[in-house]
């Protein structure tokens, strides 16, 4: 065997063991899942559907169709969560990652970076749990303070369910971000930061000439973590609220979840959600990878 046989014989038995679990366990359920979003198996015999056969898409046209509407709610909160993620855990992680980067705080930096971070060390079952205790449940301390002062105030929180969710996510998972941001920024060299204020630049023009151009990736990277991570949350909003009230606050993952496990089982159904989520996850990604292709360029 010639140098370059052996070269690629390495590669390859380096390489099958990782592509042979990519394929069991991302690629094959994958194609599975579309596969079954396309027939009309609802649990084999057990539930009387013994025989599979192709209808297409029936699944995806019920799911958009649906009298009640539970997709576009699904939806219209994936899409709040997404945006609360995108545009409020990075900026602010990354805002505090540059103050604690700078040291513009000069006592305690080690006590708020892990206070900001401890959220995420925490199961998110238990945060959703001691959340719904203490603040949503009507019998809450937080409701019980917010009637004492203003008992019509009760009511404008019960019609705006999402609110305190999207205020508990943007709290958890902010120290997150700030951590990746904060590494990046220990990584930019001093010197430049020092040359530059000897030349009599303001912090302001050190975080725009500086600090972001050399935090375009990292920035990139968090908010396609942020979006993938938005689309797939359900263990916070299953222990917080698990939906309600009246559905008000279901994601697709919960719709899925419920699709397949509450009831008669519609495993096409729970496929064909989880497909969409996927496409809808890999478009905005895309997205995401093009802005900030076009910010390199810009600072290129």
């Amino acid at each position: 065997m010639t140098a370059k046989g052996e070269k690629r014989f390495s590669y390859t038995v380096l390489v099958l063991p990782a592509v042979l679990i990519y394929l069991a366990v991302v690629a094959f359920p994958t194609i599975f899942s579309v596969m079954l979003s396309l027939t009309n198996y609802n649990g084999g015999p057990i539930f009387g559907n013994s025989n599979i056969e192709f209808v297409g898409f029936r699944s995806y046209i019920w799911m958009f169709t649906e009298p009640v509407g539970n997709f576009y709610t699904s939806l219209k909160n994936n899409m709040l969560i997404v945006c609360v993620s995108v545009f409020g855990q990075i900026p602010l992680g990354f805002a505090l990652a540059y103050v604690l980067a700078r040291k513009l705080i000069r006592r305690g930096t080690g006590f708020f970076q892990s206070m900001i971070y401890l959220p995420n060390v925490i199961s998110p079952i238990i945060i959703g749990v001691l959340f719904r205790a203490f603040i949503i449940s009507p019998q809450s301390v937080y409701m019980e303070i917010v009637r004492f002062f203003n008992p019509d105030a009760v009511f404008a929180i019960s019609t705006r369910p999402m609110v305190p969710v999207l205020i508990v996510i943007l709290w958890m998972f902010t120290g997150f971000y700030m951590l990746i941001f904060l590494a990046h920024m220990q990584r930019i060299d001093p010197s430049i930061i020092e040359a530059a204020r000897i030349d009599g630049a303001k912090e302001s023009q050190i975080l725009r000439y500086i600090v972001l151009p050399s935090m375009v990736s990292e920035i990139v990277t968090c908010a396609i973590l942020a979006i993938a991570g938005s689309l797939r949350t359900f263990d916070l909003l299953y222990a917080m609220t698990a939906g309600g009230p009246a559905g008000q606050t279901k994601v697709l993952s919960l719709f899925m979840f419920e699709s397949a496990f509450r009831g008669a089982p519609n495993y096409p159904l729970a496929n064909a959600i989880s497909t969409v989520m996927v496409l809808i996850s890999i478009v905005l990604i895309i997205i995401v990878r093009q802005v900030g292709k076009f910010l390199n360029r810009g600072e290129a």
